[in-house]
């Protein structure tokens, strides 16, 4: 990819989040943003204010829910967890990603063959 980190999408990143509730369970922002990160190679980078956005939205739509706790090192944190309506919401959101993409290929790969 070069030098340059992917650009997401609008909407990429709440279904990432609600992926990543979802298969790790509960975990606070800098955690949800890390494990992004790692599973992305570095390709997409989060900052604080990115992800607490998501987050917050997410909890407006009623996607995923947040309790108090204490974080690995022994602070206190918000901890996220993704909600019935919320998997709902990340099932349709994965069908629409793969749909796209599957589309995308296509319309790439009959472009190369243009050529």
């Amino acid at each position: 990819m070069g030098d340059s980190k992917l650009d997401l999408l609008q909407g990429t990143l709440d279904l990432m989040v609600m992926q990543t509730l979802d298969a790790m369970g509960p975990l606070h922002g800098y955690g949800i943003a890390r494990r992004i990160e790692q599973l992305s190679e570095n390709e997409i980078l989060l900052n604080q204010g990115t992800i607490y956005a998501a987050l917050v939205r997410l909890q407006q739509r009623g996607w995923i829910s947040a309790e108090w706790g204490v974080s690995d090192n022994n602070r206190r944190a918000k901890f996220y967890v993704i909600t019935k309506a919320g998997k709902r919401q990340m099932m349709q959101e994965r069908a629409d990603w793969q749909r796209l993409s599957s589309v995308m290929a296509r319309v790439l790969s009959a472009g190369a063959d243009a050529k």
